[in-house]
């Protein structure tokens, strides 16, 4: 493997319209992994699934790899220990917590977690790196909580503190530590990382998450009725590899390049949004209004946490 001969930047070169156009379909990709990730918890094995995703992912990380880069760099031994970490922490546990919420809950209740990955983030990095955070941030996760409380008890939050309403099950745990699983790959690829560009971290750290997941899948694999899938399985495997996982991680990319990390941040309070609409109209799933209120509570909370001080 050969060292980077060019650079990320030159990954992004539209003007800003397109880029804006493109984070959209970001959040739409994003927002149909629900979907796609629903139709295969229900029929196969999780490791499976998220193997198959992983293994179609690669192939095009690693294309992208030398087409913008001239091939993957050489690793150090801190660099191969953190894209095992960052390969453990956002490919391998979060697809099985995902899989296994999506396995227990509708597509578009869960899609509503993913709006707490910055909180839990913010929260982490307060906690482990010793970051301050201003009154309005701590304000702004209070409000997240409460939004996540209010999806979570179906509005009755007098319920759930009477022990009456709804409460906390798997699907919900699944979700939690799904959120806390990316928390810990986000701060691991902050604090960690160093000489590599986020398409070599990336397709490391996808070939990381797959060979921890084929190692698993190969106890599903005897199990497995492949020959019962129908058509959905194996488009939902291609969508997650191809457009949840690739095309959305260089276009989200390109955002950051051309309007920096907090302006494309903002694009992720789309994904829940889309989540929900998909998952009504792919999937016929009700749209409460404990979902639409505690998501629009969540997401203020988030815009706040993520203000500039």
């Amino acid at each position: 493997m050969r060292s980077s001969t060019v650079s990320p930047a030159s990954l992004s070169t539209a003007p800003a319209s397109l880029v804006y156009i493109k984070l959209i379909f970001v959040a739409l990709f994003w927002g149909g992994t629900f979907i796609a990730g629903r139709v295969l918890a229900q029929q196969m094995p999780p490791m499976t699934a998220a193997s198959g995703r992983f293994s179609v992912a690669v192939v095009f990380l690693l294309l992208l790899a030398w087409k913008f880069e001239g091939g993957l760099p050489r690793l150090d031994r801190k660099q191969v220990l953190t894209t095992a970490a960052l390969g453990l922490t956002g490919f391998f546990l979060y697809n099985l917590f995902f899989l296994a919420a999506l396995a227990r809950m509708p597509a578009g209740r869960t899609a509503l977690f993913v709006a707490l990955n910055p909180i839990v983030t913010a929260l982490a990095s307060a906690v482990l790196l010793r970051e301050r955070l201003a009154s309005i941030k701590w304000l702004g996760i209070m409000l997240a909580f409460c939004g996540t409380a209010i999806v979570i008890t179906h509005g009755d939050l007098a319920g759930l503190l009477h022990g009456t309403g709804g409460g906390i099950g798997a699907g919900e745990v699944f979700m939690f530590c799904g959120i806390s699983s990316w928390a810990a790959y986000t701060l691991i690829g902050r604090v960690a990382l160093k000489g590599l560009s986020p398409v070599a971290a990336t397709t490391y750290a996808a070939m990381w998450g797959l060979a921890f997941l084929l190692v698993g899948a190969a106890f599903e694999f005897p199990t497995v009725a492949w020959r019962s899938f129908g058509w959905q399985v194996w488009v939902s495997i291609a969508y997650m590899g191809l457009f949840g996982t690739v095309i959305g991680f260089v276009w989200y990319y390109e955002g950051v390049k051309a309007l920096g990390p907090s302006r494309t941040a903002v694009f992720n309070n789309l994904v829940p949004v889309f989540g929900i609409l998909l998952a009504a109209v792919l999937l016929g799933e009700p749209v409460l209004l404990s979902m639409l209120v505690g998501g629009m509570v969540t997401i203020a909370g988030v815009v706040l946490t993520n203000r500039k001080n």
